[in-house]
Protein backbone atom coordinates (compact mmCIF):
# COMPACT_ATOMS: atom_id res chain seq x y z
CA UNK A 1 0.00 0.00 0.00
CA UNK A 2 1.32 3.42 -0.99
CA UNK A 3 0.31 6.69 0.70
CA UNK A 4 1.45 9.66 -1.45
CA UNK A 5 3.03 12.07 -1.26
CA UNK A 6 6.16 10.01 -0.83
CA UNK A 7 9.53 10.98 0.65
CA UNK A 8 11.80 12.77 0.17
CA UNK A 9 9.51 15.68 0.97
CA UNK A 10 9.54 19.16 -0.54
CA UNK A 11 7.98 22.23 1.08
CA UNK A 12 4.84 21.55 -0.94
CA UNK A 13 4.58 17.81 -0.26
CA UNK A 14 5.39 18.20 3.45
CA UNK A 15 2.55 20.73 3.75
CA UNK A 16 0.27 18.37 1.80
CA UNK A 17 1.17 15.47 4.13
CA UNK A 18 0.47 17.62 7.22
CA UNK A 19 -2.92 18.73 5.85
CA UNK A 20 -3.85 15.13 5.01
CA UNK A 21 -3.00 14.15 8.60
CA UNK A 22 -5.00 17.09 9.97
CA UNK A 23 -8.01 16.17 7.82
CA UNK A 24 -7.86 12.53 8.92
CA UNK A 25 -7.60 13.41 12.62
CA UNK A 26 -10.46 15.91 12.30
CA UNK A 27 -12.60 13.07 10.94
CA UNK A 28 -12.24 11.42 14.37
CA UNK A 29 -12.37 8.05 12.60
CA UNK A 30 -9.78 5.85 14.37
CA UNK A 31 -9.68 3.17 11.66
CA UNK A 32 -9.21 5.75 8.88
CA UNK A 33 -6.42 7.48 10.81
CA UNK A 34 -4.65 4.20 11.63
CA UNK A 35 -4.32 3.36 7.91
CA UNK A 36 -1.79 6.19 7.51
CA UNK A 37 0.68 4.29 9.73
CA UNK A 38 2.78 1.20 9.08
CA UNK A 39 1.37 -2.02 10.60
CA UNK A 40 4.20 -1.89 13.19
CA UNK A 41 4.27 1.91 13.65
CA UNK A 42 5.66 3.09 17.00
CA UNK A 43 4.28 6.13 18.81
CA UNK A 44 5.09 8.12 21.87
CA UNK A 45 2.11 10.29 22.73
CA UNK A 46 2.75 12.26 25.90
CA UNK A 47 3.84 9.49 28.31
CA UNK A 48 2.03 6.68 26.47
CA UNK A 49 3.78 4.29 24.11
CA UNK A 50 1.72 2.69 21.35
CA UNK A 51 2.75 0.11 18.76
CA UNK A 52 0.83 -1.08 15.71
CA UNK A 53 -2.32 -0.06 13.87
CA UNK A 54 -4.69 -1.90 16.20
CA UNK A 55 -3.22 -0.18 19.25
CA UNK A 56 -3.28 3.17 17.43
CA UNK A 57 -6.99 2.78 16.62
CA UNK A 58 -7.74 1.77 20.24
CA UNK A 59 -5.76 4.76 21.54
CA UNK A 60 -7.70 7.12 19.26
CA UNK A 61 -11.07 5.65 20.28
CA UNK A 62 -10.17 6.35 23.94
CA UNK A 63 -8.87 9.82 23.10
CA UNK A 64 -11.96 10.94 21.20
CA UNK A 65 -14.33 9.50 23.79
CA UNK A 66 -12.76 11.95 26.30
CA UNK A 67 -11.84 14.88 24.03
CA UNK A 68 -15.25 16.04 22.82
CA UNK A 69 -15.84 18.47 19.93
CA UNK A 70 -12.21 17.97 18.87
CA UNK A 71 -10.87 20.38 16.22
CA UNK A 72 -7.21 20.39 15.13
CA UNK A 73 -4.83 22.53 13.08
CA UNK A 74 -1.34 21.30 12.07
CA UNK A 75 1.48 23.31 10.53
CA UNK A 76 4.84 22.13 9.17
CA UNK A 77 7.76 23.32 11.26
CA UNK A 78 10.58 21.64 9.30
CA UNK A 79 11.25 18.68 7.02
CA UNK A 80 14.17 16.74 5.59
CA UNK A 81 14.25 13.53 3.60
CA UNK A 82 11.64 11.17 5.05
CA UNK A 83 11.00 13.23 8.20
CA UNK A 84 8.55 16.03 8.97
CA UNK A 85 8.24 18.06 12.17
CA UNK A 86 4.87 19.72 12.78
CA UNK A 87 3.43 21.94 15.44
CA UNK A 88 -0.24 21.79 16.23
CA UNK A 89 -3.01 23.06 18.44
CA UNK A 90 -6.41 21.54 19.01
CA UNK A 91 -9.45 22.56 20.97
CA UNK A 92 -11.79 20.24 22.82
CA UNK A 93 -13.99 20.03 25.87
CA UNK A 94 -14.40 17.41 28.54
CA UNK A 95 -17.69 15.93 29.67
CA UNK A 96 -18.06 18.61 32.36
CA UNK A 97 -17.99 21.36 29.69
CA UNK A 98 -14.46 22.63 30.44
CA UNK A 99 -12.70 23.71 27.23
CA UNK A 100 -9.01 23.17 26.53
CA UNK A 101 -6.49 24.16 23.90
CA UNK A 102 -3.78 21.53 23.58
CA UNK A 103 -0.48 22.62 22.04
CA UNK A 104 2.22 20.34 20.80
CA UNK A 105 4.92 19.20 18.46
CA UNK A 106 5.19 15.97 16.52
CA UNK A 107 8.15 14.37 14.83
CA UNK A 108 7.21 12.02 12.01
CA UNK A 109 9.28 9.45 10.12
CA UNK A 110 7.90 7.78 6.99
CA UNK A 111 8.75 4.63 5.09
CA UNK A 112 9.35 4.59 1.33
CA UNK A 113 5.62 3.99 0.69
CA UNK A 114 4.67 7.19 2.54
CA UNK A 115 3.31 5.45 5.66
CA UNK A 116 4.30 6.87 9.01
CA UNK A 117 6.46 4.42 10.91
CA UNK A 118 7.39 6.58 13.87
CA UNK A 119 5.51 9.39 15.65
CA UNK A 120 6.76 11.27 18.70
CA UNK A 121 4.28 13.75 20.21
CA UNK A 122 4.77 16.21 23.05
CA UNK A 123 1.56 17.93 24.17
CA UNK A 124 0.48 20.46 26.82
CA UNK A 125 -3.12 21.24 27.77
CA UNK A 126 -4.33 24.73 28.64
CA UNK A 127 -7.80 25.18 30.16
CA UNK A 128 -9.60 27.99 28.32
CA UNK A 129 -12.94 29.74 28.65
CA UNK A 130 -15.45 28.87 25.95
CA UNK A 131 -15.28 32.53 24.87
CA UNK A 132 -11.53 32.10 24.16
CA UNK A 133 -12.08 29.38 21.56
CA UNK A 134 -10.68 30.13 18.10
CA UNK A 135 -11.89 27.04 16.20
CA UNK A 136 -15.57 27.39 15.34
CA UNK A 137 -16.00 25.39 12.14
CA UNK A 138 -18.49 22.48 12.09
CA UNK A 139 -16.98 19.18 13.23
CA UNK A 140 -14.90 17.60 10.48
CA UNK A 141 -12.40 19.04 8.00
CA UNK A 142 -11.13 22.58 8.66
CA UNK A 143 -12.40 24.89 5.90
CA UNK A 144 -9.72 26.02 3.44
CA UNK A 145 -10.36 29.69 4.29
CA UNK A 146 -9.99 29.18 8.07
CA UNK A 147 -6.88 30.86 9.51
CA UNK A 148 -3.76 28.76 10.14
CA UNK A 149 -1.93 28.52 13.46
CA UNK A 150 0.40 31.34 12.37
CA UNK A 151 -2.54 33.48 11.23
CA UNK A 152 -4.19 32.97 14.65
CA UNK A 153 -0.99 33.87 16.51
CA UNK A 154 -0.74 30.40 18.00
Amino acid sequence: MSRPPLPPFTDETAAQKARMAEDAWNSRDPERVALAYTPDSVWRNRAEFVKGRGAIAAFLRRKWSRELEYRLIKEVWAHQGNRIAVRFAYEWRDDSGQWFRSYGNENWEFDEAGLMRHRIASINDLPIAESDRKYHWPLGRRPDDHPSLSDLGL
